[in-house]
Parts: structure tokens; sequence; C-alpha cells
């Protein structure tokens, strides 16, 4: 049962054979590039600022890093620490929550569909449904001890952030704030923890492959160690090197359909396009933690799990 992920205490010398990409479907690393990346201070008292920059940078990149966000240095670290404290368990531990079942609301697994897929990710992952928390809690690991508290605590923070998030970008688009809360009604909330242990091979393989997310907007903690994340700009990988306290934002497919070509008040809105991006592997274990994905409660089960969804 060990090897059925890779967080098993084994420091792998080769890679294995089943994580192996073709080589037209390789990471190309040598062909990433630096560039500069949104970042935008939350707590900048000019208001309307903030609003233009979030608008911009939905427009133009689909992403972007804030700072200043209102959830806690020290929140911060305990999340990644408990997510580092979980994946470092026994095996054994670890091993009551696996299920290679993509319908469970509440696992720990590894790549993406163990089942279907001829080649496998170089990650394992806790996936936690968040919302509403008393539905769910009870299914979450209790080991180790302090794991629900902190997770529950960084789950209420970062989702009220994202409301914080969508009613900057419903300004942006000169609508009512709460525009795409009301649109979007009581959105659900996934976290998804993921582990990339390190790898033998980075050039042959992937932590996750090219994608974009089907929800509404995800919120994503960095290794502040490990620069993984890369994200699709103009036909070129561009690598997003990790801000110190700073999350990631990304526009997912709900947003897209929501302001592509979409008419509001009788007049057309901006069109903020969902990001396609990836996970690199490393010689360094890495992970990326807190991973909240705002999606309509609405919304089909299956066509989030059997999409494009590397959850």
């Amino acid at each position: 049962m060990a090897e059925t992920v890779l967080s098993s205490g084994i420091r792998y010398e080769s890679l294995p054979s089943n994580y192996i990409r073709p080589i037209s479907d390789r990471p190309k690393l040598d062909e990433v590039i630096s560039q500069e990346i949104p970042l935008i201070d939350l707590g900048c008292t000019d208001k309307n600022r903030v609003i233009t920059q979030i608008g911009e940078a939905c427009l133009t990149h689909g992403f972007f890093q804030v700072t200043n966000h209102g959830i806690s240095e020290e929140l911060l670290g305990k999340i990644m620490e408990i997510a580092r404290e979980f994946f470092h368990m026994p095996v054994e531990e670890k091993m009551k929550y696996y299920s290679d079942d993509p319908s469970k609301k509440m696992r720990l697994s590894t790549s993406f569909n163990v089942k279907k897929e001829k080649v496998h990710n170089w990650r394992d992952y806790l996936r936690l449904h968040c919302h509403p928390l008393e539905e769910f809690v009870h299914e979450w690991p209790s080991s180790p001890p302090p794991f629900k508290d902190v997770v529950i605590t960084y789950c209420k923070e970062v989702r009220e952030l994202g409301f914080r998030l969508l009613e900057a970008i419903s300004e942006s688009l000169s609508l009512e704030k709460d525009y795409m809360n009301m649109v979007l009604g009581d959105q659900g909330q996934h976290m998804a923890i993921n582990y990339y242990p390190p790898c033998p091979a980075p050039d042959l393989t992937y932590g996750l492959p090219g994608h974009t997310d089907p929800n509404t907007i995800t919120i994503l903690l960095q290794d502040a160690q490990v620069a993984g994340l890369q994200v699709l700009r103009d036909g070129k990988w561009v690598s997003v090197d990790p801000c110190p306290n700073a999350l990631v934002v990304n526009i997912g497919d709900q947003l897209q359909a929501l302001t592509n070509g979409r008419i509001s008040f009788s007049r057309a809105l901006p069109s903020y396009s969902a990001v396609v991006h990836r996970h690199r592997t490393s010689s360094l274990c890495s992970l990326t933690l807190g991973r909240l994905m705002l999606l309509p409660l609405w919304t089909s089960l299956s066509d989030v799990l059997y999409s494009s969804f590397y959850f």
C-alpha cells in the first residue's frame, strides 16, 4: 500500500517509466522565462487604484499576486507547516485517508486519475470540500492534531478574501460590487494541498501539466522555497516566483464564461480569460497549499471532476 503514494519515504534515484512524458510533451525547462508578474497591494488606501490594477491584471494576464490581503503571516506559516506535517506522517497513518475514487469529497490521492492515466503526474494531494464547513469537517484528517483547527481558520479567511476579490473584479468591470456574488449565488469551496516530492528528472515529467481551472477564481499559496508555478503567456511559459506572504489569484473558466462576450446593462463586458498554468517538478520537495476553488454550488459535480480539473 505504501507504494501507492509518492510520499512514502522512498527517495527515487531514477524516474519510474510511468511518469516519463513523451518527448513532444515534456516541460522544456530551458525555455521558461522570467517576467514581471502583477503584484497588487490590497492594503493600498486608494481603492480605485486597486480596482484598476486588478482589472488590468485580469485582462492582460488572467492572474496576479496579492499582498496585504488580510491573512496573517502567522496563519500562512501554520497552514504550510501543518501540510508538511501531514505528508511527513508515517505512510500507514496517511493511507487511512487514501482513495483513488474521484467522486470522494475528502481523499488523499496521487497524480490526477490513476485509474485512467497512461502517464502519471509527480504529486500527491489531499483534497477537501470546505463549504459548508459543518458538512465536511468531520471527514477531514484528525492527524496531525492541530490540522482541523488550522485549516478551518484558513478556509474561513481565504473565503472572505475570495468574496472581496470578486467584488473588486465586479467593480473593475464597472458593475456593482456585489454583482458577481449575486450572479454566482452561494459558492462552493474546494481545497487541494499539493505535495511535490524531490524528482530525479524534472525535465521528463510534470507535477501538474498545463490546464485551466473550471471554477470562478483560484487562490494559491506557494512554497516560498521553490518556484514551481508556471503560466502560459503569449505562447511562452513564465515562472511565477514566490513573493513573501503573497497569494496567487487566477481566473477560472466560470469567470471567463461570465465575461466572455456577455452583455450587461446593454453593454459588452471586457473578456477576462482563464489562464493556462502548470507546476514543474524539482530536485527539492515543494508544496502548494490552500488552493481554494470558488465555484457556484449549482455547478454539476461531473462537470468539475471529469473536466481538465487537476485537483
